[in-house]
């Protein structure tokens, strides 16, 4: 139970490595409000966790609008009183050669992976302020530090969410609100298998053998969720503006 009494909002929080982070927070003891587009996986991830004896809503919300943001917010509040911890989680990829990239690509990735993440988290950071504190985590990745070929506007937007959490982390260190990021690298979720469909289509060939070289092999989704309560937890209370790596050495290796 080493979230007990907490009250945390997962953004993206519906399916995949959020969908994981909900039950795992859950488990442990938080409240929980999943803030997601995916309307059908939010209630069915809502409904398993309160079945069975956890505490979660769900908020169907475009978090790259800032309406939908402010009202997906102030009703989390009003259910829960508090909010002690924020899980930006929400984010998408385009696998495509940056030549081959449009600006509507370039926007859909920055609302979504970028905007998103600002909205939430100046919604959020004054009510930790005048609450007492917070722990955030934002998901950013390991190409936010590393280069990726077709991925280019998708490293961007993670490098700039990685950015985010080392500046909130500076900033508001002396309000107890710490803030980092989660850095995975591939991850086995529909997301994470996409990605490497893509990149194959592209003439990259992710294998088993390749992934091994440079991973190990496939993260599971649950092992980046274990790394998420580390760093939500007061466990990590020493920890703040950290790259926290989930990538078997990968980053570390070059």
């Amino acid at each position: 139970m080493r979230l007990e009494n907490k009250c945390a909002i997962i953004t993206g929080g519906a399916s995949g490595i959020g969908g994981v982070t909900s039950k795992l927070f859950c488990k442990e003891g938080a409240k929980v409000a999943i803030l997601d587009i995916n309307e059908k996986a939010g209630h069915e991830t809502v409904s398993e966790i309160n079945a069975n004896g956890g505490k979660a809503i769900f908020f169907k919300t475009d978090v790259s609008k800032s309406e939908e943001v402010s009202r997906s917010v102030d009703a989390t509040i009003k259910k829960f009183n508090k909010i002690d911890i924020l899980f930006n989680h929400a984010g998408t990829i385009i696998v495509k050669p940056l030549h081959k990239s449009t600006e509507e690509d370039y926007d859909r990735l920055m609302n979504i992976n970028v905007r998103s993440a600002f909205l939430i988290c100046n919604k959020i950071i004054p009510h930790m302020m005048k609450n007492g504190g917070g722990s955030i985590v934002i998901t950013s990745s390991i190409g936010g530090e590393k280069g990726f070929a077709y991925e280019s506007l998708y490293c961007m937007t993670k490098g700039a969410v990685l950015q985010l959490a080392r500046s909130i982390a500076v900033e508001y260190r002396d309000n107890n609100i710490r803030c980092n990021a989660v850095c995975p690298a591939f991850v086995k979720t529909n997301h994470g298998l996409r990605e490497i469909d893509e990149l194959d289509a592209l003439g990259q060939k992710w294998n088993e053998a390749d992934l091994k070289i440079v991973q190990g092999r496939l993260c599971n989704p649950e092992e980046v969720a274990s790394a998420v309560l580390y760093l939500a937890s007061d466990e990590s209370s020493f920890v703040n503006g950290n790259a926290f790596y989930v990538d078997n050495g990968w980053y570390a290796k070059g």
